[in-house]
């Protein structure tokens, strides 16, 4: 089945209405319903992951180019869970996920893009953000901890940044996975019930969640003025967690394929070669 990554793209500069997109919806899929189509997601994964990991060892051969990708989400959005079964099976050695949790002391005494700038891959890399520089447009816009005047100036700051890494051959693409609430409900109650994942509910999630309207107003500004060309936004549903891994799958694969990569040149001689006993 073609799946046009295109179809989740959001354009630059044209508006978004997160309301209209079903959290639940799976585009550019053939849905017939949950339980065979589960399953045939789940048979189709270890495909993508071989052609991801095929990839992933392409681009660190070549070791000229780079790719960042950014996972946004809400809480309990799935953005752990798409890196695990996303990327499993990719060599460690050329991937790195860099979490941003609340900013430390040293981190909150520089610019906001200090602590992302020395994050973002080097050639042959992956580097996976899990959250990102767009918290300083988010949290801190709804929770009202900066003026609003200050983090409307940071969507041009990022866009050019982003700009910068594009200009200097960094390839980047962000992803906003789009739960719904009652989604987003069921999966914190679900964190609460299971004694084996209690460790991943934190009071702190229940604050976002009493201001969802204004955090999806903040998401649709984000992916409106700061999708670009060069850094686009892809808008994942993500209720239905086997679409949401086929779909990033197919984001990242996509984009890799995209670039021009080959392996390098082996050293002369190598057809001439007898390996010892």
């Amino acid at each position: 089945m073609a799946f046009d990554i295109d179809a989740l793209r959001a354009r630059p500069g044209k508006k978004v209405d997160l309301s209209s997109i079903d959290p639940k919806s799976t585009p550019e899929w053939d849905y017939k319903d949950d339980g065979e189509d589960k399953e045939r997601a789940q048979a189709l994964l270890p495909e993508l992951n071989e052609r991801l990991e095929s990839l992933q060892e392409l681009l660190y051969a070549q070791g000229k180019e780079r790719l960042l990708v950014v996972i946004q989400a809400m809480d309990a959005g799935g953005k752990d869970g798409t890196v695990r079964h996303v990327f499993e099976g990719v060599n460690p050695t050329g991937v790195e996920v860099a979490s941003f949790k609340r900013p430390t002391d040293e981190e909150l005494a520089h610019d906001y893009l200090w602590r992302v700038h020395k994050h973002v891959p080097a050639d042959g890399q992956i580097v996976i953000f899990n959250r990102s520089h767009y918290e300083d447009v988010l949290v801190v816009r709804v929770a009202e901890i900066v003026e609003e005047k200050r983090w409307k100036r940071r969507f041009e700051h990022i866009v050019n940044f982003e700009q910068m890494l594009a200009d200097e051959g960094t390839t980047i693409i962000k992803i906003f996975l789009h739960i719904s609430k009652d989604e987003q409900k069921e999966r914190l109650q679900d964190r609460l019930d299971r004694p084996e994942k209690n460790w991943k509910f934190e009071t702190g999630d229940l604050g976002p969640r009493s201001q969802w309207d204004d955090y999806m107003k903040a998401f649709e500004d984000v992916l409106e003025q700061t999708s670009t060309d060069d850094a686009p936004w892809y808008i994942v549903p993500a209720n239905r967690k086997w679409y949401r891994n086929v779909a990033v799958s197919e984001i990242v694969i996509q984009t890799l394929e995209g670039l021009d990569m080959s392996f390098p040149p082996p050293e002369d001689g190598l057809d001439q070669i007898v390996i010892p006993d």
